[in-house]
């Protein structure tokens, strides 16, 4: 609640209310359907999590190039280690927390990468940006985390206030040069999301520094205002300060 009043400081206490009983529910969706994930067909994979322009990324394949693709925690991310691999010719990366218990973090990374995803390790993202280098490989990076190193944060006034965002998207596009895409993800109806590729950058050479994770911040801002329920409110975002 203190995240939402603080966000959107001129909605009143019933908006804001239904809002949160909103988010409530988009949250049991996604708990309900990550553990849906585990049984899910190819079809079904196809039919519920559908990206309607994957042809965007065709120029960036046929160049064998690498590609960035940045989201956050917004309506369905879970399926997105699933579902790329079936609509793209990419090689996927995702990276991902490993669990503490390991047969669980075993289980989980055998079920996300039966359909060509290679899941790694946040810790070793740099090592695995060296090698895929030189492949058509996309990166998927939810980046709406708070970040744990400050100093390397970048600061981008968001949803009316003053918020650190990780430095890795940028980071990574910059050495490496490769484009950075945004997905939105939009629920059409329960249990059924349709993925929105864009463009935010196709030379990081030619930008300033920030530039990136402030066009990243704009478009996943404008997709929360869309329907605000549908974000992970619960998680504290807010939790550095300058």
């Amino acid at each position: 609640m203190k995240n939402l009043e603080s966000s959107f400081p001129g909605m009143g206490k019933a908006e804001i209310s239904a809002i949160e009983k909103r988010f409530y529910l988009n949250l049991s969706d996604i708990i309900v359907e990550g553990i849906r994930a585990f049984t899910m067909n190819k079809e079904q994979v196809l039919a519920r999590h559908k990206i309607l322009n994957p042809e965007i990324m065709d120029p960036f394949f046929e160049a064998g190039q690498g590609v960035i693709i940045v989201t956050g925690h917004y309506g369905n991310w879970e399926w997105g280690a699933l579902s790329p691999g079936l609509q793209t010719r990419f090689q996927i990366v995702g990276f991902y927390k490993p669990m503490k218990n390991n047969h669980i973090d075993k289980f989980v990374r055998k079920n996300r990468s039966r359909y060509g995803t290679i899941l790694s390790p946040i810790r070793e993202t740099t090592k695995t940006f060296e090698t895929h280098r030189g492949r058509p490989v996309i990166y998927l990076m939810a980046a709406d985390q708070s970040p744990s190193n400050r100093e390397m944060a970048y600061w981008v006034e968001f949803l009316d206030r003053d918020t650190a965002f990780l430095h890795g998207p940028e980071k990574h596009a910059r050495i490496n040069n490769y484009p950075v895409l945004f997905v939105a993800i939009r629920r059409v109806k329960r249990g059924f999301y349709e993925l929105e590729l864009s463009k935010l950058v196709e030379d990081p050479s030619k930008l300033p520094d920030g530039e990136i994770t402030q066009r990243f911040a704009e478009q996943l801002e404008r997709l929360i205002r869309e329907d605000p329920a549908n974000w992970l409110w619960s998680h504290k975002r807010w939790k550095l300060t300058r």
